[in-house]
């Protein structure tokens, strides 16, 4: 799953990312709020956590930019315990839940599991693109019916080129939405993970790495392939 935090607070910031990329979660973080709504309005999404106090601009602010703009993106908000007016604003302008700060992380990961699953909806937990099937919640992987054993970056990894068959994903793209930003563009991790993907494919006895659903583009990047 991919997330978007928007918190200035460093510490805050630290551990929330640590957390959530510790249960396998995909997160790109946003010290304030003009580069934050960028984001958010780019797509990709699953949830967005959203502080209120940013500098640049306010999270309220954000929210009401992303509603009005059509983008229907979870956002749960982070809060001090007395903004009580600034929660009922926040829920007011189509916030899907709020935590007070401070606050453990793990009731963040478990409220952005409910939420997901409000908003999704169990069908759209379950996907399925040719003879590969995915789970989100489960987090488990079918290839015509053998299960697929994924590292959760190997998971995340395939997800995240399942959401649109056919489009062609540059390893930039994959390395920022599935490693994050700090990690060196120049690096081969996002070629290493794949052909790790491939070949347990291939080990279940019913494909081989040229029957893999994710092909190259050579010179550009990767795509999950569109069923004829």
């Amino acid at each position: 799953m991919n997330v978007l935090l928007i918190e200035d607070e460093k510490k805050i910031a630290q551990f929330v990312c640590a957390g959530l990329k510790e249960q396998a979660f995909a997160v790109d973080h946003c010290d304030n709020g003009v580069t934050g709504f960028e984001y958010a309005c780019r797509g990709g999404y699953d949830v967005i956590v959203l502080d209120i106090m940013l500098p640049g601009r306010d999270g309220l602010s954000i929210l009401k930019g992303l509603r009005k703009a059509g983008h229907a993106t979870p956002v749960i908000l982070l809060t001090a315990r007395n903004e009580l007016d600034d929660r009922i604003e926040g829920l007011s302008l189509g916030a899907d839940d709020y935590l007070a700060k401070p606050f453990f992380v793990e009731e963040l990961i478990a409220r952005i599991e409910a939420i997901l699953r409000r908003a999704s909806g169990e069908r759209t937990n379950l996907v399925s693109v040719g003879d590969l099937k995915l789970d989100r919640y489960s987090r488990e992987v079918t290839w015509r019916g053998e299960a697929v054993d994924l590292t959760g970056r190997e998971f995340n990894l395939i997800d995240y080129l399942m959401r649109s068959p056919g489009r062609v994903f540059t390893r930039t793209q994959i390395l920022e939405h599935v490693w994050g930003y700090d990690f060196d563009p120049s690096t081969n991790v996002v070629d290493v993970c794949i052909q790790r993907i491939r070949k347990k494919i291939a080990s279940i006895g019913v494909g081989a790495d040229g029957d893999s659903p994710i092909e190259s583009v050579r010179g550009v990047g990767y795509r999950f392939r569109k069923p004829a």
